[in-house]
């Protein structure tokens, strides 16, 4: 019945995208003529006759960009991500038509209104439908079943994720396991070497397998027991804690390697792009901050002795050190490279504790990311000293060096900066650099502007 049901919501889907983009070129026609009064160059019926065009083209082209596949899995932001790229590919393509047909001029403005309003209904849709889709599921709706080969740690590791899961309506219907493994609560369907008749009984649309290194001799039987059934087999690696979000896969030949730590900035054109926002970004910012840094070096100046920019090593790209700029807010001391700022630290002077309450002391760094030592969005860098403390303790605690360091990153906009958890840090770090978009350094300088500026310090 699932299969049924989803492609029945997939056709609908094409549909309402169709009618979607074919209703939005004559709406942006009335908009642009309603706001802005005057005297059209083209018909209305012109619009309707390039909208009757536009609207199977999207939708044709949603499908070759894999926009209809299951949802179930895919993050909400990938999937906006693919329907702004798919629909600025449609206008581009549809202004080269316009181009080539010399006798039809659109209104520009109409144009614009139009790119808009498709971005805004298209997601807003696909916002709409997922959001029904989790509500459903949650209910007992829409579910997809699944036999999960396994009973080991691995299994029981997914069975959790599905529970902190029911929106993705993904229900178990047993499990498969060795003689002697059991999963409590859950209804044994058989041993693995029974794997064949159990998918013959039981139908599932999925097999998950989740068998630990001991049992990867039944992996074969399980492939092909699959394949003669017909049914979807995913695999949950005996290594999955080590395996990146998207991994990238190369061939020497026919042998399949497996790139555990490629990222999207190692592509040329994304850490372009990246680095072409880091130096318009940073000499805008500058220039919006210069009478902030006045008055900051003026009071740094006159709150304690010492020098007003404060220089302290810290690890960067590729684990070489470079120095980063920050305005002084300590009184000078001999500890700055290896003592930990606190929330009462009594180093800090009043006029230090104000300018760090309000992230005014990191403007300085902007000159960093002109110099192309920091980014604009990245992993904060640490001092070497605690550089060779963590990577002892924290897993994948070096991975971060694999990018350029940030002022403000991931991390930092869900709270988790100054004395907070390292591991906390980490995770969200990595999670930055495995799904790295330019729209995603976007996102987060937004939400530094609303919520990452001022921190938790308390004034002294």
């Amino acid at each position: 019945m699932i299969r049924e049901n989803q492609r029945f919501l997939n056709h609908l889907n094409m549909l309402l995208d169709g009618l979607l983009v074919f209703i939005a070129l004559p709406v942006s026609f009335w908009l642009r003529f309603t706001l802005f009064p005057g005297v059209p160059t083209v018909p209305l019926i012109r619009y309707v006759q390039a909208a009757a065009f536009l609207g199977p083209g999207h939708v044709l082209l949603y499908a070759f960009m894999g926009l209809y596949e299951s949802v179930r899995k895919k993050r909400l932001y990938r999937d906006l991500g693919g329907i702004v790229w798919a629909n600025t590919l449609g206008f581009i393509l549809f202004q080269m038509s316009l181009f080539l047909l010399r006798d039809v001029h659109f209104s520009r403005g109409a144009l614009v209104i139009y790119f808009l309003l498709v971005n805004c209904l298209t997601g807003g849709k696909r916002i709409f439908v997922r959001k029904v889709l989790y509500r459903f599921r949650k209910q007992g709706y829409n579910q997809k079943f699944v036999v999960l080969v396994g009973a080991g740690p691995l299994a029981k590791r997914y069975l959790a994720e599905l529970e902190r899961a029911p929106e993705l309506g993904l229900t178990v219907k047993g499990y498969v396991a060795g003689g002697g493994e059991r999963l409590p609560a859950r209804k044994k369907l058989g041993d693995l070497s029974q794997i064949e008749s159990v998918l013959e009984r039981s139908r599932p649309d999925e097999v998950v397998a989740a068998l630990e290194m001991e049992n990867y001799a039944h992996m074969p039987q399980l492939i092909q027991a699959c394949e003669k059934s017909g049914v979807r087999l995913s695999l949950i690696p005996f290594f999955a804690d080590y395996v990146p979000a998207r991994p990238q896969i190369d061939f020497i030949n026919s042998l399949p390697l497996m790139n555990l730590r490629r990222i999207p900035l190692d592509n040329l054109g994304n850490a372009f792009m990246k680095r072409s926002m880091d130096i318009v970004g940073s000499l805008l910012l500058i220039a919006a901050t210069a009478p902030i840094m006045l008055f900051a070096a003026v009071g740094v100046k006159f709150s304690s002795p010492g020098p007003v920019i404060f220089r302290q090593k810290r690890v960067g790209l590729g684990k070489r050190e470079f120095y980063m700029y920050k305005f002084r807010s300590m009184r000078v001391n001999d500890s700055s490279e290896t003592a930990w700022s606190t929330d009462t630290d009594a180093r800090k002077t009043r006029f230090g504790s104000f300018i760090r309450k309000f992230s005014i002391d990191e403007l300085p760094q902007f000159f960093n990311v002109l110099k192309g030592d920091m980014s604009l969005v990245g992993p904060r860098p640490e001092v070497p000293f605690y550089v060779e403390q963590f990577k002892e303790e924290i897993p994948l605690y070096m991975v971060k060096h694999q990018v350029r360091p940030g002022i403000t990153g991931w991390a930092q906009v869900n709270g988790l900066r100054g004395d907070t958890s390292i591991e906390e840090r980490i995770r969200h770090d990595i999670f930055y650099i495995e799904n790295w978009t330019l729209l995603f350094d976007i996102k987060i300088l937004f939400m530094t502007l609303f919520k990452g500026i001022k921190n938790q310090e308390k004034l002294q």
